[in-house]
């Protein structure tokens, strides 16, 4: 199995007053995936009231699409001072059971877990995908609670990352779960391969034997960052899909990162 499935819900975003558009990590994810033709298919999934105005933009970057229903769309309403997002969190799709997780990944061998909540995958449905795949986990995936309203994370995460091969995450979820973002912290979540993205200040990719520092990403001009943590971790995943080992990965992951925030 070489097929990368990208998982998740799909979002109904507020960007700073502007009008709803489609996001969450799948979809960003997916824009990734597309770009760097990797063998990939999408599962995403959002409330049938919302089908008509999310789906076509992540059918649009030409992967096949699986779509499932949920009861709510995941929304969210944001904006950025500086580089720190101030979120809310306004609504919370269903959990992904571990058979519907099954059903999206389908004959993947690589799955990128686009969790934007705790609730979305639970420790038995990554249980479930995990016998014959490698899981990459967002990290927002595992500090984000439920809660509606300002966004609210902790580190009360369970036993989820056992089933997790890489974890992608940034210095605040790193802050955290571990309490800093020293390479000795962040092995201590036992994760074979840890991505921590810092925003412009470039990444660092920590694995047992290795710490390597990405360069600063260099962005002319003002652009809207939101989706880069999930561009970043797919293009990581279907690097490693192709060989690729960890820093490699990184690095093109990295390279991936400044184009799209470059309009490249």
């Amino acid at each position: 199995m070489t097929e990368i499935a990208a998982i998740g819900h799909l979002t109904r975003d507020v960007v700073a007053g502007a009008a709803p558009r489609p996001g969450g990590g799948v979809f960003y994810a997916a824009r990734s995936l597309a770009r760097l033709g990797a063998g990939a298919h999408v599962a995403a999934a959002c409330a049938p009231r919302d089908k008509e105005a999310l789906l076509p933009a992540l059918e649009a970057f030409g992967l096949p699409v699986a779509w499932f229903p949920s009861s709510k769309t995941t929304a969210y309403t944001f904006h950025y001072e500086g580089d720190r997002r101030v979120m809310w969190q306004d609504a919370v799709g269903d959990p992904w059971t571990p058979s519907r997780a099954l059903e999206a990944a389908a004959d993947a061998g690589w799955v990128h877990v686009a969790a934007l909540t705790r609730t979305d995958f639970s420790s038995a449905a990554l249980a479930a995908l995990s016998p014959g795949r490698r899981l990459l986990l967002d990290a927002q995936g595992l500090v984000r609670t439920a809660a509606l309203g300002p966004l609210r994370t902790d580190r009360a995460i369970g036993d989820v990352l056992r089933h997790v091969a890489m974890l992608k995450l940034n210095a605040e979820e790193a802050e955290t779960l571990v309490g800093g973002t020293a390479p000795t912290r962040l092995r201590s979540l036992g994760v074979p391969e840890i991505l921590l993205t810092l925003g412009a200040r470039g990444s660092i990719v920590v694995t047992s034997d290795v710490v390597e520092r990405l360069p600063e990403v260099a962005v002319a001009g003002t652009v809207d960052p939101t989706g880069a943590g999930d561009t970043y971790a797919a293009a990581y995943l279907a690097s490693r899909a192709r060989g690729a080992d960890a820093v490699e990965a990184a690095r093109v992951a990295a390279a991936t990162v400044s184009s799209f925030l470059s309009g490249g």
